[in-house]
């Protein structure tokens, strides 16, 4: 015997019906069958709306009337599609029982209550008329049926509304009246009979529990719960896409994702199951071939540590606490009695290792009957202060990782919390079952889709995203979207996905959560009516719950570098190719790295000073192993490479300056490359990097122009104007050859302070043979003396830097999946 229970869109409408009828007979080649039907979809909904309806005095004839069309539209669909279905029975049954709705709910509206016994009835009719449809579906197919009457055959005990069945005595019943082998039993779910036989109800997830009960009283060799989703999942596959399908759980696991609020199954459901050993298999009636999720017995001795993750939201914790907790024999014992005596389940506890406060977990909806029952059953100690005011704290979620085999394994509760602070969930309080087997942490309910993204990713996860932000699309900008999508199929052999979920210009902007469709996202952006607002960015991770937002700056705007707190302190991590943030006060200075430690985010800033050269990463290495910067002298400046180095083969700096713009090497306007800002700011970051507390105004800047020289004007005025600085510079070129030496324009820093200047540089230093737009930086230090540790390449160019802020973002992925 095989009992297959078909839920409510399992049976939405008549192919559904046909689908599940279908799925019925194909197991009949197997073993006989016993069909549990739940009512169709919107019909329960309809009903418990009808009877709150009517409590409060309304009319509740709209919810009948869809009841009605949902059945009646039912029935024509399968006459249509099966001529010997009789009709005429169906629609009578459901008239009758529309009718019987009708004289309940007149009785009601005229006690403006509904009695539980009433409402047991009344909840109950959609299952009983599934069934009438389903035995004439297969009735007309050439079947024999046999329905069984659950009020006769299922003991219900316990409340009306909520009652649980008594399996022994169940049985008994079953033995009562032996099976006819050669029918097909139809049940209704979702009900039981008291010892009068009045009809009671299963409470939520009623038919799958009504399925498991009565695969249990029919000794089935396994019990089907076929649903719309294919199985269980290692977490919500509506919140994480790659979630896994789980092919095998064992009676315990599946206990502990039921209990923490694993959406398919329920404790109710998998105790009779588990108490009787009978297999129970999981399956969508959408797509009936595939594998599903079989429940049993241990599966296999090599199975996964953490199987699953589920999430338990809408709970409420209470701490009772207070000096009167310690020592005082029977104290928990009190509280626990008190609470289970107001008939509120706890979910979770965990007490203070100095016993003076016991925590735990309730529903939300039982906080109000929880709280008033503790302050009854403790008033007297409140009054004394041995106990302080019962505390409540709402909004909370139960997040749990679950598995057999976490009984003997190591560090799966710090791999575990590490995900949690990886993702910036703050804890309020964990707990372990005493079976090992599950490990439970208390959330902020706002923050539950974060933890099982980052809990997922940890422990399940193939792929490795990065979720970006690209402020400023300009050469480097557009360089990096490029670049990204040049290297998509590298990465994704990696399992690495870039989701480029924004770019963004001054002006407008483009957002996807699932990332942008890069192909012409240069149009798409000229074409796009949103206008810029990192207040929407900012939106979009929050409600998308993103757990790795990279915001990427590859702009000059003083204003975006001044934020850089707030986006780290909102969960971004920063890479900058934009150095002002770096630049500004000391004490912002530090803020970008408190923040950083703080949120556990990245702010990466290579680019900063030498485009595409690791710069940063080397220093910051060589600092952390215990050298000390002792001098610097470099080149920085790419533009100004190249400008120096054309007066090394006799063409005039204006000849050079002309040129250099004419290339693309120097800004627009090439007074601000001749200024050496650019090259003081770059400076000031590698002695801030080297511990020295100074601002940009404490940088010695000599510009790159003859003092006193007329540099006003427009750009080409200023152009047309440049050539009378030629012969300074000759001259200054004439005096370093006769010694030996080339002309370079450099930054140093040496006894703490730093310059900007033109230098003679003699053919022994590093920086003689630097031209043509490299970049050098020699690092004079305590282990790199006298020989200095040279980096040396292009300084400048769009590709060069969008390779260096890619490499940044690349550094983001914040973890590593378990093996």
């Amino acid at each position: 015997m095989r009992v297959l229970k078909f839920g409510g869109t399992s049976l939405a409408n008549a192919e559904r019906f046909a689908c599940a009828a279908d799925i019925s007979v194909s197991n009949i080649e197997q073993s006989q069958v016993a069909l549990v039907l739940s009512a169709p979809a919107k019909v329960t909904n309809n009903l418990v709306a009808a009877v709150q309806q009517t409590v409060r005095g309304l009319d509740a004839e709209s919810s009948l009337e869809e009841i009605d069309g949902i059945f009646k539209a039912l029935v024509a669909g399968l006459k249509t599609q099966y001529v010997n279905f009789n009709a005429d029975i169906a629609l009578t049954q459901v008239e009758a029982a529309l009718a019987t709705l009708r004289e309940y709910l007149h009785g009601v509206k005229l006690l403006s209550q509904c009695p539980e016994n009433i409402e047991a009835k009344i909840l109950s009719t959609g299952e009983k008329l599934s069934i009438v449809c389903m035995e004439q579906l297969l009735l007309a197919r050439g079947f024999k049926v046999e329905v069984l009457v659950p009020q006769d055959k299922l003991v219900g005990k316990g409340s009306v509304l909520e009652a649980s069945v008594d399996i022994d005595a169940s049985r008994a019943r079953f033995e009562q009246d032996p099976i006819k082998t050669d029918h097909i039993y139809l049940m209704p779910g979702f009900t039981a009979g008291d010892e009068q036989g009045n009809t009671v109800v299963l409470g939520r997830n009623g038919s799958d529990y009504s399925a498991a009960v009565l695969a249990a009283c029919l000794y089935a060799d396994c019990c089907e719960i076929w649903t719309d989703v294919d199985g269980v999942y290692a977490c919500d596959p509506r919140l994480v896409k790659d979630a896994k399908l789980l092919k095998t759980l064992s009676y315990p696991e599946a206990m502990e994702l039921s209990y923490f609020g694993a959406k398919v199954l329920h404790p109710k459901t998998i105790a009779p199951i588990a108490q009787h050993h009978i297999p129970c298999l999981i399956k969508n009636t959408k797509n009936p071939e595939g594998e599903g999720t079989l429940i049993g017995g241990l599966m296999s001795k090599t199975q996964a540590e953490v199987k699953s993750l589920s999430e338990l939201s809408g709970m409420t914790m209470i701490n009772v606490s207070g000096p009167g907790m310690k020592g005082m024999v029977g104290m928990a014992g009190r509280i626990f009695e008190t609470v289970s005596r107001a008939g509120v389940s706890i979910a979770l506890i965990t007490q203070s290792s100095s016993e003076y406060s016991v925590s735990f977990c309730i529903h939300s909806y039982d906080a109000g009957k929880a709280k008033l029952a503790l302050n009854n059953e403790f008033n007297l100690e409140i009054s004394n202060q041995l106990l302080e005011p019962i505390e409540m704290r709402d909004g909370l979620a139960i997040v749990s990782l679950v598995g057999d085999g976490m009984r003997k394994a190591n560090g799966i509760a710090a791999r575990f919390f590490t995900a949690l602070a990886q993702a910036s969930v703050n804890l309020v309080a964990i707990a372990q079952g005493s079976s090992e087997r599950s490990i439970s942490a208390v959330i902020d309910e706002s923050q539950a889709n974060d933890a099982i993204k980052a809990s997922h990713n940890i422990f399940f996860g193939k792929q490795q995203y990065i979720d970006l932000f690209l402020l400023g699309c300009g050469g480097v900008g557009a360089a990096l979207v490029e670049q990204i999508k040049r290297q998509k199929e590298f990465l994704a052999e990696r399992q690495i996905e870039i989701r480029v979920c924004g770019i963004a210009n001054s002006r407008q902007m483009l957002l996807d959560s699932e990332g942008l469709a890069l192909t012409n996202w240069a149009d798409d952006l000229a074409a796009s009516n949103i206008e810029f607002s990192l207040t929407a960015v900012e939106d979009l991770v929050k409600n998308s719950h993103i757990i790795n937002p990279v915001i990427v700056d590859c702009t000059s705007n003083d204003n975006l570098a001044s934020q850089y707190v707030d986006f780290l302190g909102s969960g971004f991590h920063v890479v900058a190719a934009n150095k002002k943030a770096n630049t500004m006060s000391m004490d912002y200075y530090h803020d970008l790295r408190t923040t950083a430690l703080k949120t556990r985010r990245r702010f990466l800033y290579d680019t900063n000073v030498g485009a595409g050269l690791p710069v940063i990463e080397n220093l910051q290495n060589l600092l952390s192993a215990g050298d000390e910067l002792v001098r610097f002298n470099g080149i920085l400046s790419g533009s100004m490479s190249y400008i120096f180095g054309k007066l090394d083969e006799g063409m005039s700096f204006s000849q050079a300056t002309a040129q250099a713009r004419d290339n693309g090497f120097t800004e627009p306007d090439p007074r601000e490359d001749l200024s050496g800002m650019d090259i003081a700011r770059k400076l000031l970051i590698i002695a801030r990097e080297a511990g020295m507390n100074l601002t940009l105004d404490q940088v010695e800047v000599e510009e790159a122009i003859p003092a006193g020289f007329d540099a006003t004007g427009t750009n080409e005025e200023f152009m047309a104007n440049l050539p009378k600085a030629d012969a300074y510079f000759a001259d200054l070129q004439a005096t370093a050859a006769e010694e030996g030496k080339v002309l370079r324009y450099i930054g140093q820093i040496e006894d703490g302070k730093c310059k900007v200047s033109i230098a003679a540089v003699p053919e022994s230093d590093p920086l003689n043979k630097v031209k043509d737009g490299e970049n050098a930086l020699a690092f004079y230090s305590r282990y790199y003396q006298p020989i200095p540790m040279v980096l040396r390449g292009y300084g400048a160019g769009s590709e060069v830097t969008a390779a260096g802020v890619f490499a940044d973002v690349l550094r983001t992925l914040n973890w590593q999946q378990e093996i």
